[in-house]
C-alpha cells in the first residue's frame, strides 16, 4: 500500500508473500486469493495494495510459458480486486519451506549461469506485473554469494559478469516496456556483503568497477553511459534483522550507503531474536533449533562481538559466557518478548523510520512463521502479518509528523 495515495513519491509498504510455502506458479497464485487477499481488506481496503511476491526459479519459468493473453488477463484480475505486484523476492531459487534449506538459500550464488538466468525471469515477469503508473520494481537477491563458498577474487570477478548482463537486460526492458527495475542485493552475515563497511568496500572497490568493465568491454555505451546504467540498474537491500545481528544500526547503515552513492531501494522490515546473558541462555535458544534455515548468530560481552557462529546449534553448544545473543531468526515485528527474550525491533529507533520513508520500497518479511515455536504462532499467519503491517504502517506514518 501507498503509504500516502496522493503522493506518488510517498513509500509503498507491504509484506513478502515468501511466508506461504509454495514453489509453482499455481502455489503462488493460490497465495494471493486465500492470504494477499483478506490482507489487504484489513490493511488498505481504501487503497490498491502492492504485494511482495516471492517467485522460485520453476514458477518464473511457468509464468513466461503462459500464453500471453493468459499472463494479461491475470494482472487484470489482480487490479480488479485492487492488487498489483511492485517487488519480487528473487533470494531463494527453489524450495524453500518445508525440507532443510540452510546454507543452500544462497545457491546458485552469482558466479553461475542459473543464478544469472532465474533473475533475468524474474526482470521479465516484473515487466508484465508492474503498473504502468508504478514505473519502479525491485528484485531482492543473493549478497553475491556465502561467503565460505566464494572467497576468491575470481569468484567475484565472475559474479560481474553476470552482473553486468543484467544491467544489460534491464536497461532493454526500460527502453522497450518503460518498466525501471533495480536488481538490490542483501548484504547479510557470513556472505561476500555482510556489514556496512565490508558492502561499501567490496562494492566501490570491486563490483561497480568490475560492472562497469565488463559493459565497456561489451561495446555500444561510453565510460559515463555504462556507469550511470549500473548505479541505476543495481543497488542493495536493506535487512533490518542482519544488520542487528551483526550489531549495527540500520539508519547509520543506510546514510553510510546513500553517502557512498549505493542506492538502497527496498528495505526488508524483519526483527532479530535477543536474548539476554544467563546460565540458562542456551536453553531457552534451544527452542528455536529448527532444520530448515540458516540461524547465524553472535554473542556480545561488554559491548563487543566475542562469538559468531553460522548456526545456532554450535552457539548453544559453545559454552560462551555472553551478555547477549543475536539470533538471524525472523521473529513478528509486533512480539514484546520479555525482560530477557525479545527482539531487536526496538533498535528501530524513529532516525530509522524517517530514514525508511526516504526508500521507495518497504516490506515486512517475516518468512519463519511455520517454524517458529507454538507461543509465536497465535491466531494464524494472515492475524500475524496483519499486525505486523499495522505496527509498521504506525511507525512509519508518525515518522512523518
Amino acid at each position: 500500500m501507498r503509504l500516502d495515495p496522493s503522493d506518488p513519491a510517498a513509500p509503498q509498504l507491504t509484506y513478502c508473500l515468501n511466508i506461504h510455502p509454495g514453489e509453482s506458479w499455481s502455489d503462488a497464485r493460490k497465495n494471493v486469493e486465500r492470504h494477499a487477499l483478506p490482507v489487504r481488506a484489513a490493511t488498505a481496503p481504501d487503497r490498491p495494495f502492492g504485494m511482495g511476491l516471492r517467485l522460485s526459479r520453476r514458477a518464473a519459468d511457468e509464468w513466461r510459458a503462459l500464453p500471453d493473453t493468459t499472463r494479461r488477463d491475470q494482472v487484470a484480475a489482480w487490479r480488479r480486486d485492487g492488487l498489483y505486484v511492485f517487488t519480487l523476492n528473487g533470494f531463494p531459487y527453489g524450495a524453500f519451506h518445508g525440507r532443510p534449506v540452510k546454507e543452500n538459500v544462497y545457491a546458485p550464488d552469482w558466479n553461475r549461469d542459473e543464478r544469472r538466468d532465474y533473475t533475468l525471469a524474474l526482470a521479465e515477469a516484473l515487466a508484465d506485473f508492474l503498473p504502468a503508473d508504478e514505473p519502479l520494481g525491485t528484485i531482492s537477491t543473493v549478497p553475491l554469494g556465502f561467503r565460505p563458498r566464494m572467497s576468491q577474487p575470481r569468484d567475484i570477478r565472475s559474479a560481474c559478469v553476470r552482473l553486468a548482463h543484467i544491467v544489460r537486460q534491464l536497461r532493454r526492458l526500460e527502453q522497450e516496456r518503460g518498466a525501471r527495475i533495480v536488481l538490490a542485493l542483501e548484504p547479510e552475515p557470513g556472505c561476500v556483503l555482510e556489514t556496512t563497511d565490508l558492502t561499501i568496500a567490496c562494492w566501490n572497490e570491486r563490483l561497480l568497477p568490475g560492472v562497469r568493465r565488463e559493459l565497456l568491454d561489451a561495446g555500444g555505451w561510453t565510460g559515463s553511459e555504462a556507469e550511470a546504467a549500473a548505479r541505476a540498474h543495481l543497488g542493495l537491500c536493506l535487512d533490518t534483522c542482519h544488520f542487528a545481528v551483526l550489531g549495527e544500526d540500520p539508519a547509520a547503515a543506510l546514510r553510510a550507503f546513500r553517502a557512498a552513492g549505493i542506492a538502497v531501494p527496498k528495505i526488508q522490515l524483519s526483527a532479530a531474536l535477543r536474548l539476554a546473558g544467563g546460565p540458562d541462555a542456551a536453553e531457552r535458544l534451544r527452542a528455536f533449533e529448527e532444520p530448515v534455515y540458516l540461524h547465524q548468530t553472535t554473542a556480545w560481552k561488554d559491548g563487543r562481538r566475542v562469538g559468531y557462529w553460522h548456526d545456532l546449534p554450535a552457539a548453544c553448544a559453545s559454552g560462551i559466557a555472553a551478555d547477549e545473543w543475536r539470533v538471524h531468526f525472523h521473529v513478528p515485528l509486533d512480539w514484546a518478548g520479555d525482560i530477557a527474550l525479545g527482539s531487536t525491533a526496538a533498535g528501530l529507533t524513529p532516525d530509522f523510520w524517517r530514514a525508511a520513508r526516504e526508500t521507495p520500497h518497504v516490506e515486512v518479511e517475516t518468512y519463519t512463521f511455520d517454524v517458529l515455536p507454538p507461543s509465536l504462532r497465535a491466531g494464524g499467519v494472515d492475524e500475524s502479518v496483519i499486525r505486523e503491517l499495522r505496527w509498521a504502517r504506525e511507525k512509519l506514518e508518525r515518522a512523518r509528523a
